[in-house]
Parts: structure tokens; sequence; C-alpha cells
């Protein structure tokens, strides 16, 4: 073998063996149990899990047709039109999509008090318009529009003209960003536990239920087989869209598009602004709901943070729950942009590989490092439960567990966030360093690290404000000792009392606020681009 060959082997191990030890044996251990005893048998024989596999799946339609329906004229607003105020548009569309899912599930249930499927539908449109508005406006704005244009002039009307021609094209982008969407939705935890209770529920939240509260491990496994076959069929969908989005894109020109839009182009202009009021106001009720109470305005919920809610709801106070989340965001954070820096540098390698096979390897590579976003992040959680214990040092009780998960959650973002930049540097100007000649190391410093820094540090600040959030893995995972404040908001909205409810609003709003600040610093370093969007 090479030196390359061993160079690109040694970089191999990092990504592929975190993969392996703690994404493919956990969800391997899954399935091996889904058959122990009949239980994949027995589970596909009740009609209960088909009706909650029916409503997995309508409800992850029909959030996926309104964010569809709602992203289309933000991505024309995004590509189409230059108007001031258009940046922040564009940053206020992504806030929705990074915001934990527990803070959503109660901004909407600060509108509908009594929750129901289609609050469940409309908090999972609104995670993911920006997928739609941001994945489409990004082949919409550099789709040579004289095509249309033409049509116009040949007497097409303006619908007509975008049904035949712009429609068509666009296809690519809006196919790919509504299988992300699905598959989003049909994993859906937080919002569906919080808004669907006992009388809605999917395979994810049966899942969590079956584990938690029956101990029923047979059963929650066979439940995760079934998703995890649906959820894998949307992955192969949404990854095959995205190739066809990719190819399209790069078969467009580069020109301008952007203008002042005229007649009735104000009216899809129009359309967008009342989308992002409708995106606007569920944050806003949380906002208002947590100055709220009986007596009147009040920062009673924050004050309350520094205890443990009604009768010792919480073992820690509200306060310390958000130090945890904090630190195991950082350790996430930094574990994940370890692996996602490296597979992403072993990618583009493999990639510009002279030899088919090892083109072959990347594209096979890059496909599994992506299955931690297709696979429920409860079935993960519930993974590790059944697993760890055989690694030394029974990592089941070592504080490590909930970043590592979420760093599993993460790594797919940061991958899909820092390879495109990756991709992008032209090789000519490493050859050129080097033929002046800079060593390896001076190559690497001089032209990779600053053409890939803005990524590098959205990659970071993206994948941070994510494990924040994270609930799915980290509420199996967590010890009530050191709960994340995800968790702890869970827990006091599940108790009982005045106290409680002020204390959940108050941290989620102020869990809000900071992955909202985030953001907005994230996409102005990235100069309104984050990830694939």
């Amino acid at each position: 073998m090479s030196r390359t060959g061993l160079g690109l082997a040694a970089l191999a191990v990092l990504p592929l063996g975190f993969l392996v030890v703690f994404f493919a044996w956990p969800v391997g251990a899954i399935l091996r149990l889904g058959f122990v005893d009949g239980g994949v048998l027995g589970a596909l024989a009740e009609g209960e899990t088909w009706r909650l596999a029916w409503f997995t799946v309508a409800q992850a339609a029909g959030s996926t047709a309104i964010a569809v329906v709602a992203g289309l004229p933000v991505a024309y607003l995004l590509a189409r039109v230059r108007l001031p105020g258009i940046p922040v548009v564009r940053t206020l569309v992504l806030v929705p999509f990074v915001l934990p899912t527990v803070v959503v599930g109660l901004a909407f249930r600060a509108l509908w008090t009594d929750g129901g499927w289609l609050s469940i539908v409309l908090a999972n449109a609104f995670f993911n318009v920006a997928v739609v508005g941001r994945t489409v406006a990004g082949l919409w704005a550099v789709l040579d529009s004289r095509a249309e244009d033409a049509a116009r002039a040949l007497g097409a009307s303006r619908w007509r003209a975008f049904r035949s021609v712009t429609l068509p094209a666009l296809m690519p982008a809006i196919t790919s960003a509504a299988a992300v969407v699905f598959l989003f939705c049909a994993t859906s935890f937080g919002v569906v536990l919080i808004l669907g209770g006992a009388r809605y529920r999917t395979l994810e939240t049966e899942i969590y239920l079956r584990t938690e509260n029956l101990l029923d491990l047979t059963g929650a496994a066979a439940l995760s087989l079934v998703q995890i076959a649906a959820v894998l069929a949307a992955l192969v969908l949404g990854a095959a869209a995205r190739r066809r989005r990719e190819s399209a894109l790069r078969l467009r020109s580069r020109r301008e598009t952007a203008r002042r839009p005229a007649g009735g182009e104000w009216a899809v202009v129009g359309a967008a602004v009342a989308v992002l009021g409708l995106l606007l106001t569920p944050i806003a009720a949380l906002l208002v709901r947590s100055l709220s109470t009986a007596d009147g305005w009040s920062l009673a919920g924050y004050r309350a943070l520094s205890s443990t809610g009604n009768d010792g709801t919480l073992q820690v106070s509200g306060w310390e729950a958000a130090m945890n989340s904090l630190r195991t965001a950082t350790d996430a954070t930094v574990l994940a942009m370890i692996i996602g820096v490296s597979a992403s540098v072993l990618l583009v390698a493999l990639r510009r590989s002279p030899g088919r096979l090892a083109r072959g390897v990347g594209e096979s590579m890059d496909a599994a490092l992506m299955l931690p976003l297709g696979v429920s992040a409860v079935t993960v959680g519930f993974g590790y439960l059944v697993t760890l214990d055989a690694l030394p040092g029974d990592l089941r009780r070592s504080p490590l567990l909930v970043p590592l998960a979420q760093a599993l959650v993460v790594i797919p973002l940061v991958i899909r966030t820092v390879l495109p930049v990756v991709r992008s540097i032209d090789d000519r100007l490493r050859q050129a360093a080097a033929t002046l000649g800079a060593s390896p190391a001076r190559v690497w410093r001089e032209i990779d690290v600053p053409l890939t820094f803005r990524a590098v540090v959205a990659a970071a600040g993206f994948g941070y404000v994510v494990a924040l959030g994270e609930f799915g893995a980290t509420s199996f995972l967590a010890r009530p000792q050191t709960p994340t404040l995800p968790v702890a908001i869970a827990a006091l909205i599940a108790r009982p009392g005045q106290l409680n409810n002020q204390m959940a609003y108050a941290a989620c709003a102020l869990l809000m606020l900071v992955t909202a600040a985030a953001v907005i610093v994230i996409d102005r370093l990235a100069s309104g681009r984050v990830g694939e969007f």
C-alpha cells in the first residue's frame, strides 16, 4: 500500500470506528432484540402497530405538504427578490429549524392548550419550512430566468410559465427537501410527546413509552425495526433526490437573477411575509406565556429557575440543568467536530483519487455517515442502554454517555456543512503552492485552513445549538442527578403545579433566545448559508 493509501486508511479509522461502536453496534443490538421470542412477528400482527405506523406516516406527510407549500414563497423571496431586509428574513426563517423540540412543543401548547393532531402537524411543518425555503432557493437563485421570460413572451400566463418551465426545473430541489422534511417529521419526538399526550402517539413516542414506562424491551425493539425500515426507505429516496439536486446545480449558470418584484410578483412576496409572520407567532406566544401568570405579568418563572420546582420535581435547580446542557453540548460539539472534519477531508481525498474503487468507497462512506440522521435518536439511546455495558468501564454510568449520543446526531450536520466547502477548494491552488516549495503542512495551513475556517466555525456553532436542544436520545440517557435543560423542562411539564409550568416556559424562553442568538451569528458568519441549505 502506498503512503497516501496508508494515510487515508489511518484517517478513516476515527470516523468509521466511532460509527461502528456508537451507531452500528447499538442499532444492530436493537435489530437482534426485535427478533427475540418472536417480538417482530408479534408486533407486526398487532393492529396497534399499524395504527401507530399509519399515524406516523400520515402526520409526517401532512407536515411535509404544508412545509413545501409554505416554503416555496419563501424560496422565491430568498432567491429572486432584491429588497432591503432579505438577509434578515434568511436568518429568521432558519431559527425555527434549530429550536429544541421541547421549546417548539411548549410554544404550540401555548397556542393550543389541548394539543391534538393538528398542532402536531403544524409544529412539525413549523420546524421544516427553512429546509424547503433554503434548499429550493439554492437552486432557484441560479436558475436561468430567460426560459420563463420566453414562455411569457409567447403568451403564457405567469402561473402557466411557472408550472410549465420553472417548477419542473426546481423539482430536484423540491423532492430533496420534501424527503428530508418527511424524515425529520417521521422521527419527531419531543413535539409529539408534548402535544400528543396519550391520545396521539407515533412509533417514536411509543418506543420511548414502552421502554421507559412498561419495560417492554422486546416490543420497543420490534417497533424500532418497523420505524428503521420506513426511515431508511425515506433516507434512500432523499439521497437520490440530493444527487439529482447537486447535478442540477452543477448544470446551472451563476448569473444574478434577483431583482425588485413587479406586478403579481408582489403577491408571492406577500405570501412569503405572511409565512414569516406565522413562523414568528409561536415564538412570540412562548415569550408571552413565560411572563404571564394568574396574577398578571411576572418574572416568577425565571426567578424559580434557582429552585427545583414544586415538591422537588427536579433533583437539581433549573440553572444547574442549564449548566449541564452547556457542558454536554460542548463535549458533544468538540467530539463531533473532530470526527466530522476528519471525515470531510477523507471523503474529498477519496473523491479526488484516480481509482474507481476509492471513489466508490468514498460514496459508500458518505452514505454510511448520514445514517444517524435517518435512524431515530430514541432508538439509538435505547441501543446504548442494551449494549454499552460490554465496553470497559460500563459507559452507561459514564458522564460521557449523553455527549456521545449527541455527537452522533451532530456529526452528519457537521459533514454536510464542511464537506461542500472542502470540495470546492481548487486543487490547483495546492499544486501551485507545492510547486513553489511549500511543505504539505504549510499548504494545509496557508490554503485549506483560511478557505474552510468560516465553514468550520459555522459547523461548530450549528452543531452546538443542535446538541444543546437534543432531547430524543438524551431523554433515555440523562441521569436524574444531571439532567439537561430539555429533559428538565419535560419533567416540569409532566408534573402539575403553576410553578412547574412557569419554570418550564421560562426555561424554554431562555433556551430559545440562546439558540436564536447563536443562529444569527452563525448565519452571518456563513454568509447566509448553513450546511447544504
